[in-house]
């Protein structure tokens, strides 16, 4: 009967407006990314998709909200590497991230970047870390606020290079870049989209990016791990994702529609003037690639101490 009832789902989706629930405040890069895909799929499924902003509470109200709705396929979450950040950070949630929540498909990728003024002494990420063994505690890390992609990413490049380092967290973006202008911090872990126009403008040098693989915008840059720093991988995604209990043929329907938006030149290209890098997954590869952050990160939060919410 399950079955059946599947199949008669996903015969009658969509049969009626779509919703996306983004966890993040209008005009930033997973709004933006939500509202271009989203555009593509209103015209696929011949259905509006409106845009909700819920941000707040790292990501749990707009999570919470797409974990209750009707599984039926017309209420989608922006997940993304958050999602697996708070479920490791907090001690509890009214969500189980695993089971009430079923991906549906990755949408894009963006790297971090291990930055330092242009002027630093250090010119290899090498050399960063013979300094930072020589030299313990004396190497300052800046990152934006404790439990972040960004501050985690600091976190586990100290562990997986086996260095001992102050971390030095801000509360935005723009604090961060100013103070390593600033040199109030020797190197600083951020999301390589915002600091591009520091590099790109001889203010930073980048030592590596924390990919798979390097990053178009910089072609040059090594990964982390090329560098020498074994271990240090940590990229920031993004994915759609529905109720748990939202049938397969509904889920797979669309992926399919996503995936066809993702190959399009122009997505693509409205993607990447975010410094976001299209990646389209089949529904259980998003599923492992959520599941296997939340056992990395809560690793490294627990080595870190940082207490949980």
């Amino acid at each position: 009967m399950l079955g059946l009832s599947g199949l008669a789902s996903a015969q009658s989706f969509p049969s009626k407006p779509l919703r996306i629930v983004v966890p993040f405040a209008a005009g930033g890069a997973g709004d933006l990314t939500a509202r271009i895909v989203g555009a593509e799929l209103s015209q696929s499924l011949g259905q509006p998709v409106t845009i909700e902003n819920k941000p707040g509470a790292g990501g749990v109200v707009a999570a919470e909200t797409v974990a209750r709705a009707e599984p039926d396929g017309h209420t989608l979450f922006l997940m993304s590497n958050g999602t697996a950040v708070t479920a490791s950070l907090f001690k509890s949630l009214p969500y189980d991230t695993l089971k009430d929540l079923a991906p549906v498909s990755t949408l894009g990728t963006f790297d971090l970047a291990v930055l330092v003024p242009a002027d630093s002494p250090y010119k290899t990420l090498g050399e960063l870390v013979a300094f930072a063994k020589s030299n313990p505690n004396k190497l300052n890390i800046g990152s934006i606020n404790i439990g972040s992609t960004q501050n985690l990413a600091a976190e586990l490049f100290k562990s997986s290079a086996d260095i001992d380092a102050q971390i030095v967290p801000f509360k935005a973006t723009p604090e961060l870049i100013g103070a390593l202008r600033g040199k109030q911090v020797d190197v600083g872990v951020e999301i390589l989209g915002p600091a591009l126009t520091q590099i790109k403008g001889g203010a930073f040098r980048a030592l590596a990016v924390t990919g798979k693989k390097r990053s178009s915008m910089l072609p040059d840059v090594p990964t982390a791990v090329e560098a020498g720093v074994k271990g240090f991988q940590a990229s920031s995604w993004n994915a759609l994702a529905v109720p748990g209990k939202t049938p397969r043929a509904v889920i797979d329907r669309l992926n399919k529609d996503i995936v066809a938006a993702l190959a399009k030149p122009e997505v693509k290209k409205k993607l990447a003037d975010l410094n976001i890098d299209a990646d389209n997954s089949t529904p259980d590869e998003a599923m492992q690639l959520l599941a296997a952050d939340i056992k990395r990160w809560g690793a490294v939060i627990e080595k870190a101490g940082i207490p949980k919410q």
